[in-house]
C-alpha cells in the first residue's frame, strides 16, 4: 500500500470511528489489510486476567501477521450493547471478530447468521439460542467456539496452593456463576481434596469462604469480600472474576504490607505482578491460567492460513497445554514445582482424571 493510499485509509477510519466515542472505549491499531476486532465486556481492556490475556493474543498476532486491530468496550454486559458493538466493527469493514467471555453466546448465535462472511471465535462458550442450558447450540460454518478445561487448571493450582500453605483455610471467590467459574472453583476443591490425601498437606475450603460475588466488575465488593474472609482465618483466596479479582488482590497487598498473612490465587492469566507490594513480593501464590493469548493468537494465524476451523468446538485441556499454571513463580520452591510437574503429567496421562462437574474426584 502506498503512503497516500495508507494516509487516505487512515483518515476513513479515524472519521468512522469518531461518532462512537460516546458509546464504547476503544482503540485501534493500523497495521494492514486483514482487519481484526474485538468486544469486551464492561471491564478494562487490562483488567490484568481475560480481556487482557484475549487482547495481548490479537496484539502479537496482529505485529506478526501484520494485520489491522480494534478493541470496542461495551459500556454494559447486555446482549444489545454486545450487538451494537459488532455492528460497528462490520461496518468498519473488520472481518475477524474475537469474543472473550460465556456472557456472549447468545449474541454470537445470532450474529453468525446476520454476518455469513465474518469470522467470529468465541471464548469461555459455544453460541446458543436463549441462553439457557440445555436450548438450541450452533456453531456456525464462520465461528469457532473455543472452551477450556478450567476444572483442571483449577486442580493444579488447588494442589500448589496446598503445598505451599501446608495447613490452615482457603478461600474461594467467583464472579458470576456461569459453568467456567463453576469449573474452577470444583476443581480447585478436588486439587486441595488431593494434596491433602496424597502429598501430607491439611487445606480446608469451608462452605462460609465459598462466594459467588454476581459480577465480574465490582472491585469494592471484591476487596470487602475478601477482607471478610481472611478475617475468618483464610490465609488465601482463589479469585476467579476477571476484573473484580483486583478488589481481593488489592485487600491481600494492603494485609501484606502490614506484616499479616495474605495470599490470592489468580485466574486466567498469570497475576503475579497484579499483585506486588513494596516493589518486590508479590501475594499472588499462583494461577489458574487459560493460555488465552496463545489460543486466540493460533486462530488468527489459522485465518491467514486459511485455515479457520469453522463449525467447530476446540477444548483447551492439560492434554494439548491449554491450562495450567504458569512454570515460574518466585512464591514456590522448586520441589513444589516438582510435584506439580508430576500430578500435570499423571492428568495428561490420564492417571488423574478431574471432574467437570460438582462433587469430588473422579477415582
Amino acid at each position: 500500500m502506498d503512503k497516500k493510499r495508507l494516509i487516505a485509509l487512515v483518515a476513513v477510519v479515524t472519521t468512522m470511528f469518531a461518532g462512537f466515542g460516546n458509546t464504547a472505549e476503544s482503540q485501534t491499531i493500523i497495521k494492514g489489510d486483514v482487519k481484526v476486532g474485538m468486544v469486551t465486556d464492561s471491564n478494562n481492556i487490562d483488567d490484568k486476567s481475560f480481556n487482557q490475556g484475549t487482547w495481548e493474543g490479537i496484539e502479537r498476532a496482529a505485529k506478526d501477521f501484520n494485520l489491522d486491530s480494534k478493541y470496542l468496550k461495551s459500556l454494559s454486559e447486555t446482549e444489545d450493547e454486545y450487538t451494537k458493538a459488532i455492528d460497528r466493527l462490520v461496518d468498519l469493514g473488520f472481518n475477524f471478530i474475537v469474543t472473550p467471555g460465556f456472557a456472549f453466546r447468545t449474541t454470537i448465535f445470532k450474529a453468525q447468521e446476520k454476518y455469513k462472511d465474518i469470522k467470529f471465535v468465541l471464548l469461555d462458550g459455544s453460541p446458543v439460542e436463549g441462553g439457557i442450558a440445555g436450548e438450541k447450540v450452533k456453531v456456525g460454518d464462520n465461528t469457532v467456539s473455543i472452551l477450556f478445561a478450567e476444572h483442571e487448571a483449577g486442580f493444579i493450582a488447588g494442589v500448589a496452593t496446598a503445598l505451599k500453605m501446608k495447613d490452615g483455610n482457603v478461600g474461594f471467590i467467583g464472579g458470576m456463576e456461569t459453568p467456567p467459574v463453576q469449573r474452577f472453583n470444583w476443581g480447585f476443591q478436588q486439587g486441595i481434596k488431593y494434596a491433602n490425601s496424597n502429598l501430607g498437606t491439611n487445606i480446608e475450603l469451608k462452605s462460609e469462604n465459598i462466594i459467588y460475588q454476581g459480577s465480574f466488575t465490582n472491585v469494592a465488593e471484591a476487596q470487602q469480600l475478601a477482607a471478610e474472609m481472611y478475617d475468618r482465618g483464610a490465609k488465601a483466596i482463589f479469585c476467579a472474576a476477571g476484573n473484580l479479582c483486583n478488589g481481593a488482590i488489592n485487600e491481600a497487598k494492603e494485609r501484606a504490607s502490614l506484616g499479616k498473612e495474605a495470599w490470592i490465587v489468580g485466574a486466567d492469566k498469570d497475576q503475579y505482578d497484579s499483585g506486588i507490594y513494596k516493589g518486590k513480593q508479590s501475594v499472588v501464590i499462583t494461577s489458574a491460567i487459560k493460555n488465552l493469548d496463545s489460543v486466540t493468537y493460533n486462530m488468527i494465524k489459522d485465518a491467514t492460513e486459511e485455515k479457520f476451523q469453522g463449525g467447530k468446538i476446540l477444548i483447551y485441556d492439560v492434554k494439548n497445554d491449554g491450562v495450567g499454571i504458569p512454570k515460574k513463580n518466585p512464591n514456590l520452591t522448586e520441589d513444589t514445582m516438582k510435584k506439580v510437574d508430576e500430578i500435570y503429567g499423571k492428568i495428561k496421562s490420564g492417571d488423574i482424571k478431574v471432574s467437570a462437574e460438582k462433587g469430588d474426584l473422579i477415582k
